[in-house]
Parts: C-alpha cells; structure tokens; sequence
C-alpha cells in the first residue's frame, strides 16, 4: 500500500481534514497535502511512531505490503428472528485484513435460523459495515423499536419490508408512520458472513 492511499482512507474512513491530520500527526498542513498527491512517499521516523500510536498498528509493515491483521470487535448478539432485544456486550475480536478493516466496523453474533437461506445461520458472525444508507435487496442491521435483527430489507414507496430467507419466518411491513415511531432503522450493512462448523 502507498502512503497516499493510507493518508486517503484516513481522511474518507475518520473524516479527518488535511489540517486535522496534521495536527495529530505534528506536520503542517502542506506535507499532508504533498503525502495524497504522491510527491512524498515515506515518512519519518518519529512520524510514523505518531501514525502507529494514532491508528493502532504497524503502519511500516503496511507500507512495506506486508501482511497485516487488524482486530475488529465482536460487539453483541443480533436474533436472526425478532425477539431478541438490543445487546451491548463486548464478545471478544475477530482478525480482518486491510481492505476488510476499511471496509467494515464491528461484528455481531446471529442468534436463530430466519437468514438461512443466505448461508446466516444460528452461531454465524457477520460484518458489519455503518451505515444507514441502504440499497434495496440489502441485507442490513435493522433497530425495531428496541429489538435488533437481521433482514434483506426491500423499500417500497410507502413501506418497507423487512425480509426473512427462511420460509417458516414471516417477513415484516412497516408503514411511514411505523418507521418513524418504532423506530425503524439500519444500523449497517452485512459484508460477509463468517460460519464455523464444528
């Protein structure tokens, strides 16, 4: 990976500026600019010490294409179902490579069998990407009221659709009105799906 592109995720992944960056990272605003057009292509020593601090891990070896394994966090259970309410609990770490680490936030635990005709089975881990911006025909993170679930979501212009993958689980229909007092909303989108077999 080239500096540029590391100094661009930063900016598109935290929403940092170029003078925010520099500040952390004690450089003036113009290096960080000369960094995303190319025109400098390493960094120095106590530079790259900063950069390591900030993000949490060996920005060198990445820079140098090294293989690098990052730790995104295991964050609660989600019902594949919709009877299980929203929990915070912390469940460990799963190891993502970069372009995963870019891409997605966090990884929920599916409890239950509604997602199992897209491979989401009881025990899966999905990863989750933030966003409430979803297409439709994705399957997202969904917040009912206080209960999380995951579901392909299918928008209709006066409802949307909350889709099992399992013919025994009901899909679910909320009007404008439901949406906005339940409420109904995407937490994220599902990347992939991770399912060990024992």
């Amino acid at each position: 990976m080239e500096l540029k592109e590391l100094i661009q995720d930063i900016k598109e992944k935290e929403g940092f500026s170029n003078e925010e960056i520099a500040v952390r990272l004690g450089v003036n605003k113009t290096t960080v600019g000369r960094w995303l057009r190319g025109e400098v292509t390493r960094l120095q020593e106590d530079t790259t010490r900063r950069l390591q601090e900030w993000l949490g891990f060996d920005v060198d070896a990445l820079l140098k294409g090294k293989a690098v394994l990052f730790k995104r966090p295991v964050v609660g259970f989600v019902k594949a179902g919709y009877d299980l309410f929203a929990d915070q609990n912390y469940l460990g770490e799963e190891e993502v490579d970069y372009e995963d680490y870019r891409r997605g936030d966090f990884f929920l635990k599916v409890q239950g069998n509604s997602m199992i005709g897209s491979g989401i089975m009881d025990g899966s881990t999905v990863y989750v990407q933030k966003t409430e911006a979803l297409q439709s025909g994705d399957i997202g993170v969904f917040l009912v009221g206080e209960e999380v679930t995951v579901k392909k979501v299918i928008y209709k212009p006066d409802m949307l659709i909350l889709e099992a993958s399992n013919p025994e689980v009901p899909n679910r229909y909320f009007s404008k009105e439901e949406i906005n007092e339940l409420p109904v909303r995407a937490l994220g989108k599902v990347l992939y799906v991770k399912t060990q077999f024992a």
